[in-house]
């Protein structure tokens, strides 16, 4: 009981000093881990990053401070609970604060798959729109470059189309390179349509254009339904998640704490402790893992 009052105290304690003496101390210890994310975080992780910064999403210094006390806090609670110890306590909570930039990472990654795909939806709406008046597609991508509703990278891909059509005179190698760099099903489909209205003819490409814008519709809504309902799934899930850590505490109820100290003297009840944290904390990691990956583009 002694060591949780002493960990109970030791975050009371810098807290404390953080709001009233310690704010250069918490600003010098945000800047030096920004300093390491930047040197060895990986260049994908930049560059969600950085588009997420853009996009206004990103953490500020202080929120992951708090994410930092608040997992750290909660894991060093739920440890002591399970092994009463607290160098273990210390080593979980370690293990939790090593894993925030991996949780980063998926976090800004699903901000940046659901911009990229609001990006391709605004491409393909809008280069069908700009086709059914200029019936010329290099002529399409122009329009849509030029009004200023793309943002890069997207952009960037759409003018690099253009300077291949121009170059190779056709629009095979622009429609393949932007097939390649957003697999979307959408895209691929808009693309073949392009192609056989532009190398076959289509005797009403006008109806063929308003099915495909349809089709992108249809897409769209079923794609913001789906963030809405996994984002529900999602805070269930975490909740379930947090429950499961916090079984112990209706072990202990039902057996008494007692006996439940007594059982932690046996190796293999500390080994099986430790089973089930890992394992709970693995399927946690799984699903978030899978809610940001899984933007429901497809």
């Amino acid at each position: 009981m002694f060591e949780l009052l002493f960990l109970i105290v030791l975050f009371s304690f810098l807290m404390v000093y953080r709001n009233y003496q310690g704010e250069n101390v918490g600003k010098f210890i945000t800047g030096q881990v920004q300093g390491v994310y930047n040197k060895f975080a990986p260049y994908s992780f930049k560059l969600v990053r950085e588009k997420t910064k853009q996009l206004g999403q990103e953490y500020t210094p202080r929120q992951y401070l708090i994410q930092v006390i608040v997992m750290a806090g909660f894991t060093g609670v739920v440890t002591y609970l399970y092994f009463y110890n607290l160098i273990i306590c210390i080593v979980y909570m370690l293990i939790v604060i090593s894993f925030i930039p991996y949780l980063s990472y998926l976090r800004c990654k699903r901000v940046y798959s659901e911009f990229l795909f609001e990006q391709i939806q605004v491409y393909t709406s809008n280069t069908i729109m700009e086709f059914a008046t200029t019936q010329s597609f290099v002529k399409s991508l122009e329009g849509v470059k030029n009004s200023g509703i793309l943002e890069d990278p997207v952009k960037k891909d759409v003018e690099h189309m253009i300077d291949l059509a121009y170059k190779n005179g056709s629009i095979d190698e622009s429609l393949a390179y932007m097939s390649e760099i957003y697999p979307y099903y959408i895209v691929k489909n808009m693309h073949q349509l392009f192609l056989q209205i532009t190398k076959e003819g289509a005797k009403d490409s006008a109806e063929s254009l308003e099915n495909m814008q349809l089709d992108i519709d249809m897409l769209v809504e079923s794609v913001y339904r789906d963030r809405i309902e996994r984002a529900t799934f999602h805070k269930q899930f975490l909740q379930f998640g947090i429950m499961l850590y916090l079984m112990v505490m209706l072990v202990q109820y039902l057996l008494g704490r007692e006996t439940y100290l007594i059982l932690l003297n046996r190796w293999y009840i500390k080994g099986l402790l430790h089973g089930v944290l890992i394992v709970n904390s693995y399927f946690l990691l799984k699903g978030e893992k899978y809610y940001n990956e899984n933007v429901g583009a497809e």
